[in-house]
Order: structure tokens, then sequence, then C-alpha cells
């Protein structure tokens, strides 16, 4: 009995924690806007919270040559669908050695207080069709369970300085950036229907 209470006492101080985060985020308007809905959610409830996350996004990165994030790695970042021609203008004034554009997924943190609800957790990933996900923290009073969405698309624009894609690749390669990223926000949805039936 004593060891619940502990667990319970580390629990409610972390979710208090996470909810300020959360509220401040929202303040600053530092969410994405597609992950506000689900946020909003897990915070009223009584045992989950969330403690960081990505709606997804389509970005032009910096890499060293072993593909390594290199400072200020994020050439431009965009958190919808982008046109083709933004992003050949964004790559011709690169002067940057090597550059990647990226279609990533989202990727969204669910904590709870004990590993029930982490199962609860990756049920709802698992109805919603989400195949990428687990329990990374596990221990007294805080289980965290990482969410990944699987549309996701890298390709080198530019090595040692040098445009390697033409114009008309960029067009092709834009269109199908901006498709898998709204696959990915329509996936985002159904995990956010799938939790609100599992996390009651």
């Amino acid at each position: 009995m004593e060891k619940k209470s502990k667990n319970s006492a580390v629990f409610e101080m972390v979710k208090e924690r996470h909810r300020k985060s959360f509220e401040t985020a929202l303040e600053e308007k530092k969410m994405d806007e597609q992950l506000i809905s689900l946020c909003k959610f897990v915070a009223s409830t009584k045992n989950f919270f969330t403690s960081s996350g990505c709606a997804g996004r389509i970005v032009l990165l910096r890499l060293d040559e072993n593909e390594s994030k290199k400072e200020s790695a994020f050439y431009r970042k965009w958190h919808c669908t982008v046109s083709a021609k933004e992003i050949i203008e964004a790559i011709d004034a690169s002067t940057d050695e090597n550059l990647w554009l990226k279609q990533e997924p989202f990727i969204l943190h669910i904590g709870t207080g004990n590993i029930e609800n982490s199962r609860k957790i990756l049920e709802a990933m698992r109805e919603a069709g989400v195949k990428r996900g687990g329990i990374s923290v596990a221990k007294e009073g805080k289980f965290l369970v990482e969410l990944l969405g699987s549309n996701f698309m890298s390709i080198p624009v530019k090595v040692k300085g040098k445009k390697i894609v033409s114009n008309d690749f960029i067009e092709n390669i834009a269109e199908i950036a901006n498709k898998k990223l709204e696959r990915n926000y329509e996936n985002l949805k159904r995990l956010e229907l799938a939790l609100k039936e599992k996390l009651r």
C-alpha cells in the first residue's frame, strides 16, 4: 500500500509538471496545430499526460558526411504541405555543403503511472493502425509510451554545396512528400479517436 501511494505521488507530480508545460506551449503558440485537440484530451484525463510531440513535417536538413545533424541543422521547416516552388527557392538559396529533403512522421509521447495504463495506450495505437511504438520509460510512478507514424521520406538534394537534383525532380518529390504528410495527419486523427475510446 505504501509503495502504491508513493507511485501515485510521483505520478501526480510528473503529470502536473507536464500539464504546466503543455499550457505554456499553448500560450506561446509552440504546439503543432494538428496535435492540440489530441493533447488537450489527454491532459483532461486523470491517469495520462503528454510530454512532447511533433505532428509531422517537411524539412530541409543540414547533415554532415556521416548523415549526422550539424549545428542549427534545420534549414527550413514546414508543418503543413508546401509548394515545390518554396522548396526549390530554399534549396537554391542554401550554401550548405550537404542538404537533405525529408518528410518526417508524427512522434508523440504519452505518460501514465503504471504498466496497465501503458497497455491501454498501446491498444489504442494498434486499433488506429499505428505500427511503430512502445514503452520508452518504465520506472516508479512514470511510464512513457512513444508513438511514431510510419510515413517517412529522406532524399539528398545538395552534396558539398552542389545541387544534385533537377527542379522537375523536386516538383515530383514535393507532390509525394505532401501526400505522405497528409496521410500522416490522417493517421494522427485516427490515433486521437482510438485514444479517446481507450483512455477514459
